[in-house]
């Protein structure tokens, strides 16, 4: 299945149109650690993380993992381990994926700056729930809850996730 999301906000799946958040700086082709922008191209979603204490495991074909409060992502360039799932305490700089409001209370990382991470080329570019006003993320797509449950639903290992610098083909 093909997740496309356009620079506007929107993402489709096949024939539906669901409203999206992207980065505060837009989309690029040329992403860079720290500068807010959702990355340009054709990534495959790798695994889903949930919050058990807030919601039932995700429907999915993909591997599904709870998180805890001990779960991180490192986000800093120096870090052996950037651009990963790490256990917190870390000693680098890093993300919490057990956060207090509900973002992450599902999180789908995406395959970017993976399948070997680059230094400072960007990190933590999750699939993730929106805030209710769909405010603007640090690079990640947001989807409202409801709607990432319903889309995981469908997805298996060929499932992609698109991003596009324009919604004109869409029809509205």
């Amino acid at each position: 299945m093909q997740l496309i999301v356009y620079e506007g906000g929107l993402l489709v799946r096949e024939n539906r149109t669901f409203r999206c958040a992207i980065g505060r700086s837009g989309i690029t082709s040329d992403k860079r650690e720290g500068d807010g922008a959702t990355p340009i191209g054709e990534f495959s979603l790798r695994e889903i993380f949930f919050r058990p204490d807030r919601l039932k495991s995700p429907q999915s074909i993909l591997p599904i993992t709870a998180i805890g409060p001990d779960d991180g992502w490192s986000d800093d360039p120096a870090d052996p381990d950037y651009n990963r799932r790490v256990a917190i305490p870390h000693a680098f700089r890093h993300e919490t994926l057990w956060r207090s409001d509900s973002l992450y209370d599902i999180v789908v990382p995406l395959g970017y700056n993976d399948d070997p991470p680059v230094s400072g080329l960007g990190s933590a570019i999750f699939l993730h729930v929106a805030s209710d006003q769909y405010a603007v993320t640090e690079g990640c797509v947001a989807l409202a809850r409801n709607d990432l449950l319903e889309i995981l639903k469908d997805c298996d290992h060929t499932s992609v996730l698109i991003v596009k610098p324009s919604a004109s083909a869409v029809q509205r």
